[in-house]
């Protein structure tokens, strides 16, 4: 029997349905129309990976519900693998919706229906495809997927298997509302830092990560705990990116902003891309800097990213090609 070949992307953690409103600076108590979309970060993340042409797969779990079925159904659509996409059995959390409200240029407030727990956070080591994730050439996970178990305790499983291969991401995507104290996601971001070889976060998450808020001084922390990459999105000031050998600043892409939220996971896929291609540091960085600008002048996130094309032609239209 031939072999399956390695994923070029393996991904683990969020996943859910996005419902965003098609009326724009109103809350969401005024809100008549919404419409639906594939969401979360990890799964965003396979979704921009995918659209660049790449071998992707998505390790996460959905509800046995209707929008369980429709999580796996768009991300095959959409060019992820859905064969690790588990379903949970017997009684247990639905299938995670996420509405957001959208005030542009930088207000897009964010509501979680994913309390006590979500299926995502209930993977087991058994749902986690370990060769899989030990042979891809990219495996990507985020800090959300630490923040309770048994999800935690299968991320530090995958890891363990993968013995620190390059590129062992972890995106640093905190968000305050999943964990009952900062200290404690610091303490898992600390344990989880000494398993990958590429973070990539904020000023505010990497203050959680390695408590520093200046970029530099988190991008040198960060590269101290043994990475080889750190990325440190600046907001309106760009993005950072340093390496044992090299540090690059790349100025911020301009574009009208619809919404702000899939702005990150566009960065993020585009960001695979370029290290896969082995392409210079700061090729990789521009072209996933304008990858998530792309997605800031568009509504959803899933379905708003990019193809390689409509990023190299905005590229070549700023002269930066």
């Amino acid at each position: 029997m031939t072999p399956t070949p390695a994923h070029d992307v393996v991904a683990i953690g969020r996943t859910g349905v996005d419902v965003y409103p098609l009326e724009h600076g109103v809350g969401l108590a005024d809100v008549h129309t919404f419409r639906k979309f594939l969401g979360g970060s990890a799964t965003n993340v396979a979704v921009a990976a995918a659209r660049h042409g790449r071998n992707v797969a998505l390790v996460t779990k959905v509800g046995d519900d209707p929008f369980g079925r429709y999580v796996r159904r768009e991300a095959a659509r959409l060019g992820v693998d859905p064969r690790y996409i588990s379903v949970l059995e017997g009684d247990g959390p639905p299938t995670p919706v996420t509405f957001c409200e959208v005030f542009p240029p930088d207000d897009f407030p964010l509501y979680f229906y994913r309390y006590p727990s979500a299926p995502d956070l209930l993977l087991t080591p058994g749902d986690v495809p370990l060769d899989a994730v030990r042979d891809a050439r990219v495996f990507w996970a985020t800090v959300t997927g630490l923040s309770q178990e048994p999800s935690r305790g299968t991320h530090f499983a995958a890891w363990e298997a993968r013995a620190r291969r390059a590129h062992t991401v972890l995106d640093l995507d905190y968000r305050p509302m999943f964990w009952a104290d900062p200290a404690e996601a610091s303490e898992q971001v600390g344990k989880a830092l000494e398993h990958v070889t590429v973070a990539v976060g904020n000023r505010e998450e990497c203050e959680v990560a390695v408590g520093e808020t200046d970029p530099h001084r988190a991008a040198d922390a960060l590269l101290e705990r043994g990475l080889d990459l750190a990325v440190v999105k600046q907001g309106p000031k760009g993005v950072l990116a340093v390496t044992p050998d090299e540090r690059v600043e790349v100025e911020p892409f301009p574009v009208t902003v619809v919404n702000g939220l899939g702005a990150g996971d566009a960065f993020g896929g585009a960001l695979v891309h370029g290290l896969l291609a082995g392409w210079d540091l700061r090729r990789a960085i521009e072209f996933a800097n304008v990858a998530g600008a792309i997605v800031a002048s568009r509504l959803e996130c899933s379905t708003a990213m990019p193809t390689t094309y409509e990023v190299e032609a905005a590229l070549a239209e700023r002269g930066m090609a």
